[in-house]
């Protein structure tokens, strides 16, 4: 059995806490905004969003890890997620773990995405003992590469994108790898 996550994790600016139903209506809003999805190959419907906020709020009780909601607490509003998740088929290291996160725009260009996934790797290296982690991205993505490279994780690979086809224009992704025990968190 994993260990348990904490309730929440808390950075200078920023809580990561589980999902509320109160998140619905902002992830789906999120989710629906071509602009934040861009690198994805279509927005969400709200059924989709509703239904992937199940499948990321399983993740914390079948891995001890997730993807957690994330909220300013200066005003408690949401703006996002960030966590940990499991690598699919066709990523980097398929069934490895990976660091993500999709924020909503109001919280773009601030250093949001970066604090929240130092946190959430904190949390994985330091409470579940996670040797290594990934992150992967469209290569065009320039924003989530920066953000990767701010946590220290390092070019490691380069391949398809397993929801497109090969000479899509989001065919193309990188990945980046941290290994913990360099890490410095």
């Amino acid at each position: 059995m994993p260990s348990a996550p904490p309730p929440s994790l808390v950075t200078e600016r920023l809580r990561l806490r589980r999902w509320r139903d109160s998140d619905l209506e902002p992830y789906a809003a999120m989710n629906a905004d071509p602009e934040v999805m861009r690198y994805f190959p279509a927005p969400l419907t709200r059924a989709e969003s509703d239904a992937m906020v199940g499948r990321l709020e399983a993740g914390f009780d079948e891995h001890g890890y997730g993807l957690w909601a994330v909220e300013r607490r200066d005003c408690g509003a949401f703006v996002g997620f960030t966590g940990l998740g499991t690598l699919p088929a066709g990523s980097p290291c398929p069934g490895g773990v990976e660091v993500g996160w999709r924020l909503a725009r109001s919280a773009w260009g601030v250093g949001f995405a970066t604090e929240a996934a130092r946190a959430s790797l904190a949390d994985g290296i330091r409470r579940i003992g996670m040797p290594e982690v990934w992150s992967w991205s469209v290569a065009s993505n320039i924003a989530s590469i920066a953000v990767m490279r701010r946590l220290g994780m390092t070019h490691r690979w380069d391949g398809p994108n397993p929801k497109v086809p090969l000479g899509h224009p989001l065919s193309d992704t990188v990945g980046y790898h941290l290994d913990a025990a360099t890490w410095s968190g």
